[in-house]
Formats: structure tokens, sequence, C-alpha cells
């Protein structure tokens, strides 16, 4: 049974595979500016589901699942849920611009010297983290993933209850 579902696993393309419970320890502190230049803390948003998510505007993967994740906001939209959208080594300029050019209505968070980045250990773009209302995080996603997907957006209500 084990073999069949491994088989299955690695048979499914990546983006259909499933959100990964985290085993990986505490939550590392994220404190940035927006590409505005608003101060965003995840302690601040205690109470609230979080998808935390690290791109850059050069990797591929990262632009194709980024409407996915506005659609998973609206989908969530007036329930305790936020998207915070943290590029990797580019500046302001570039990540407001592919905000506006893509249509994003959430925080895009400037790591420009990669701390955070590597403090969240993500080592491939793009990395994603599903943070609880407790503040701990809850799944991880290595790679690109439609967001608006059913059993994703199932996985994130649960945690909202």
């Amino acid at each position: 049974m084990r073999l069949a579902l491994l088989l299955l696993a690695l048979a499914l393309p990546a983006s259909a595979q499933p959100l990964k419970p985290w085993a990986g320890g505490a939550t590392p502190a994220l404190e940035l500016t927006d590409a505005e230049g608003k101060l965003h803390r995840l302690a601040d948003y205690r109470g609230r589901a979080v998808l935390v998510n690290f791109w850059a505007t050069w990797c591929v993967p990262c632009r194709e699942e980024m409407p996915s994740m506005e659609r998973l906001r609206g989908a969530l939209q007036g329930k305790p849920f936020v998207v915070l959208a943290v590029n990797v080594g580019e500046g302001a300029r570039a990540a407001r611009a592919f905000g506006e050019k893509t249509g994003l209505g959430f925080p895009l968070l400037l790591d420009p010297d990669t701390k955070t980045t590597r403090a969240w250990n993500a080592r491939v773009l793009p990395a994603s983290f599903v943070v609880g209302p407790d503040g701990r995080i809850r799944y991880s996603y290595f790679g690109a993933i439609d967001w608006a997907r059913d059993d994703v957006r199932v996985a994130i209500e649960n945690l909202l209850r």
C-alpha cells in the first residue's frame, strides 16, 4: 500500500502534490518592510492564517504561481487570512512593478540581504509556508503550486476553525 501511494505521488505533477505538514521546528521571526515602505511583522498577524511566500521576479515558477495566490486571497476574503510575499534579493522598484503588472493585492515584502530567507531555510524558489493563527508554521511547499486548488483552500480554512 505504501509503495502504491509513493508511486502515485511520484506520478503526479509537482503542482498537484498536497501541502506538506511542517516538522521543521519553530517559526522564525519575520520583520520586513514592503515595497511601499510599511513595516510588517509576522507577530502582528497572530490570530490569522498567513501564507508566507519567498519569490523573485526572475523566477519563472514564482511568477506563474502569484496569480493563484491572489485568487486564494480573494476566495478567503473576509476570513482571517493574509498573504505576505517576500521578494528575495531585489529592490522595491522591481517588486512593485511586478505587483502592479500582475494585479496583486497583497504586500510584497523586501529581503534585499536575504537574511530572512536564510532564517526560514527557503533554499529554493518559490518556497512557501502556511502559518496558523497560533503563529506556528503548519505547512510548507517548495516549488510552484496552484494556491487556488480546493484542497489547498480547505487545508487553510481548517486552520481557521
